[in-house]
């Protein structure tokens, strides 16, 4: 077991994925942009609880600053927003700020903690939406967007830091009962965090810029 930094974490998924990680031993960093509200977030035993808004790139820096030089195993990026239902421009640039920009500037800010560590790993939680090939609806135009974009991104720095060791991959939790997701979805966040476990514990360098389905099938651009 090591160090695991899950963004987005005081509820849906980034709060199970704590609770899982947290009780198969590892030492969980986990983020929230009010801590002190995060009480369930809080409950979890060996879970350090810290501050950070995906949206505000000073609380990025202070959050990279707070870290130092503490190796991170894997890092999570979960953080994200569904963003406007129809065309907004501020809308859709803030959904990208959150949803693409932030986790390249964490990974950015993170890399050398991820690279002194043991298993190498960064993950962003994307969605089967922002595969091109799969787009047989055009809906959701705006959210399917910035997944796309955040594909291409992780995919970038997988590529640019391969020979550092580092391995990114892309996540698609599936369609799970979150605030987000609804509940008429047919995954619990339990089954979606456990299936994305062991497609993260699976992969080996050589898969570094791959992107996968929560129950480890992959999924085409």
């Amino acid at each position: 077991m090591g160090t695991v930094l899950i963004t987005g974490a005081n509820r849906g998924l980034g709060l199970e994925m704590a609770k899982q990680y947290s009780n198969n031993g590892w030492d969980v960093m986990a983020t929230a942009r009010a801590p002190e509200k995060a009480e369930e977030l809080n409950a979890i035993g060996n879970v350090q609880v810290m501050a950070l808004d995906a949206a505000d790139e000073t609380s990025i820096a202070q959050f990279a600053a707070e870290i130092g030089d503490q190796p991170i195993d894997l890092f999570i990026n979960n953080a994200g927003i569904y963003g406007p239902m129809d065309l907004d421009r501020s809308g859709w640039l803030d959904l990208f700020a959150v949803n693409v920009v932030a986790p390249v500037q964490l990974a950015t800010a993170l890399k050398d903690n991820v690279a002194r560590s043991k298993d190498k790993k960064m993950m962003v939680l994307s969605s089967q939406v922002g595969s091109i090939a799969e787009n047989d609806t055009g809906s959701m135009m705006y959210y399917r967007s910035s997944k796309a974009a955040v594909n291409q991104a992780w995919k970038s720095l997988a590529l640019q830091w391969k020979d550092d060791g580092l391995t990114l991959a892309m996540l698609h939790p599936g369609w799970v009962k979150t605030d987000m997701g609804g509940p008429q979805a047919p995954l619990s966040p339990q089954e979606s965090v456990s299936g994305m476990r062991q497609v993260i514990d699976g992969l080996n360098h050589d898969q570094t810029g791959t992107f996968h389905n929560y129950d480890g099938q992959s999924i085409p651009w």
